[in-house]
């Protein structure tokens, strides 16, 4: 099973309010639908909009990111992501790491562009570990992309009998692929729920595309919960030949 965080804001509000009982991603960057979210939401993910800022070149605000997650996080269903930099060195995202104030009720981001020792140093520490692309495999299922993906399931695999908790950032599309994600997010119903074109990359009838925006929004997000990732780690022999 899978969790899927659709990404915040969701507008017009209405919209947001017939995804009642949905799990929600509210970036730091864009946080004016938190409240709506934790009242209709089963779980909500804190995202700490460090790739927003980066996009925008702006600096991110750790201390009022704090502040703003010590509200949140007394749900026990919300859990928030440690703040992490864009292309930044490990000492910096180790400083980051280690200053988080708020222990396990944040994940860590493990960059794909870092050594996979360090994912499996903080799968150590962390029950739940993001992963986020970088620019050098910014593109989702490219084939630099999944070769670096398959290499650390494998690395995670020899290493725990069962997977930890792997929360990959930006990554609906992975629903239902071969990678035991146990969590996904991203803002697809957000950008794209009033488009009334796609639905989980399958096209939408005409006769559909006459419904209100709520409709799109509800089988948009239905479409993707449905796609489930599954609970195990599995070479395909070309990657087995990779590995020996």
């Amino acid at each position: 099973m899978t969790v899927h965080h659709h990404g915040l804001p969701i507008t017009p509000n209405r919209v947001l309010m017939s995804l009642a009982g949905k799990h929600f991603c509210v970036s730091h960057a864009r946080p004016e639908q938190v409240e709506a979210a934790h009242k209709i939401g089963q779980s909500v993910m804190l995202d700490n909009g460090a790739y927003s800022f980066w996009k925008k070149g702006r600096e991110t605000d750790w201390p009022a990111y704090y502040a703003w997650c010590d509200r949140w996080l007394d749900y026990p269903t919300t859990w928030a992501v440690i703040p992490d930099v864009i292309d930044a060195g490990i000492q910096l995202q180790e400083a980051l790491v280690k200053e988080w104030p708020f222990g396990h009720r944040g994940a860590p981001v493990w960059h794909l562009d870092e050594d996979v020792s360090r994912l499996l140093d903080l799968c150590d520490r962390f029950p739940r570990v993001c992963l986020g692309s970088t620019a050098e495999y910014r593109v989702v299922l490219s084939d630099p992309w999944c070769r670096r993906i398959d290499e650390a399931f494998e690395a995670l695999t020899a290493r725990h009998r069962r997977l930890p908790w792997l929360h990959m950032l930006r990554g609906m599309q992975l629903a239902g692929k071969r990678w035991p994600f146990a969590s996904l997010d991203s803002t697809d119903v957000a950008q794209n729920h009033n488009r009334g074109h796609r639905n989980g990359g399958d096209l939408i009838g005409e006769a559909e595309g006459q419904h209100a925006p709520e409709t799109h929004a509800q089988r948009m997000a239905a479409a993707w919960d449905a796609k489930q990732c599954g609970a195990v780690w599995t070479p395909i022999p070309a990657q087995l030949e990779l590995v020996a």
